[in-house]
């Protein structure tokens, strides 16, 4: 299994839209560290370098952070399809329930590696506002950009920490649904436009009643924001992360590649 998972990371980091999109998300903070008007625009304005890893996360999880994900994991499948390496893979002594369980496990860590790499350059852009002790707040904790007072580095590292690492689970549902799409397309296209426009329509449907909203994926990507008792959201994206992936796995046993 290790050496599968192995081969499936080699190939995931070899793919040119996995490198664009790492190196998209690396420059992503340098915008808001650098913009000239950010007050005038947006309101806001950056006081310690602990702020720009929110503002970057709330800002790329609308639609760039999806987009990559999407186009990415998709690519796990159709890439290899259209290649014509998945069926010669597939006629070796290799279950094949372990072959799509190494690339959905590799799907699954893609948005943590993105987040990584977004808060590694958001720490970098943020260098010239400080990390030290400061009045305010991260933008992903109590009060947001505003805060509650005064905040210790310390206590602004946790939420950015905890923020980035609720914005990974978020990202996964949406990982496992790409691959999902992958198995049932075999295309990257295809499955990267299913995806996104899956999001989407769940976004339109915000008009339906609020019990209904409950139970959207799109209703709890904005969960690294939100304060107090989390454990319904987590819930609901752990039940949609693992169906997805259950399905993608069911669907890969009886598809003919």
């Amino acid at each position: 299994m290790l050496t599968l998972l192995g081969l499936e990371f080699r190939k995931l980091l070899g793919a040119r839209s996995v490198r664009i999109a790492l190196i998209i998300s690396f420059l992503i903070p340098w915008i808001w560290a650098l913009a000239p008007r950010l007050q005038q625009v947006y309101g806001l304005v950056l006081t310690s370098g602990f702020q720009v890893p929110a503002i970057s996360l709330i800002t790329s999880v609308q639609f760039v952070l999806p987009l990559f994900v999407a186009l990415s994991c998709a690519e796990m499948i159709g890439t290899e399809v259209a290649q014509g390496t998945l069926a010669p893979l597939l006629l070796r002594p290799i279950d094949r329930n372990r072959v799509i369980l190494a690339k959905l496990i590799t799907a699954l860590l893609y948005p943590a590696l993105l987040l990584v790499v977004l808060l590694l350059g958001s720490f970098i852009a943020g260098l010239r506002l400080g990390y030290g002790d400061f009045t305010g707040g991260t933008g992903l904790g109590p009060g947001g950009f505003i805060g509650q007072g005064a905040l210790t580095s310390a206590m602004a590292l946790s939420q950015v920490l905890r923020g980035y690492a609720l914005g990974a689970l978020v990202m996964a549902p949406i990982a496992a649904l790409a691959m999902l799409y992958g198995v049932v397309f075999l295309n990257t296209s295809a499955a990267a436009l299913a995806t996104i426009a899956t999001l989407q329509i769940m976004r339109l449907l915000t008009v339906f009643p609020e019990g209904f909203q409950q139970i959207l994926l799109t209703t709890h990507l904005d969960l690294f924001l939100r304060q107090g008792n989390i454990s319904q959201s987590l819930i609901l994206l752990v039940i949609y992360t693992v169906g997805f992936c259950l399905l993608s796995i069911f669907a890969f046993d009886r598809r003919d590649v």
